[in-house]
């Protein structure tokens, strides 16, 4: 499912990145919206990160989106950008 491959697949980058180098970007500006397994994906990805530390940025998140991250207390763990780039 595509959950799985998304969570497969940002997990195999943040190991190719070298510990402190930076911060990886997730353009959301295609998704319109998110569940809580995506949520769940994003924490993983977020706590992983922050284990090799690193910084994830959400890039173009849209209105309901952000509302969402910020309701649950997410926005905080966040790096949050507007517009896609």
């Amino acid at each position: 499912d595509s959950r799985t491959a998304f969570r497969r697949a940002a997990t195999e980058l943040l190991e190719q990145l070298p510990e402190g180098a930076g911060r990886l970007v997730i353009d959301l500006s295609g998704t319109r919206q998110i569940d809580s397994a995506g949520l769940g994906a994003l924490m993983l990805i977020q706590r992983k990160a922050a284990e090799r530390r690193l910084t994830v940025c959400l890039r173009g998140a849209n209105e309901e989106l952000r509302f969402l991250l910020v309701l649950t207390k997410l926005d905080d763990l966040f790096e949050l950008e507007t517009g896609a780039s």
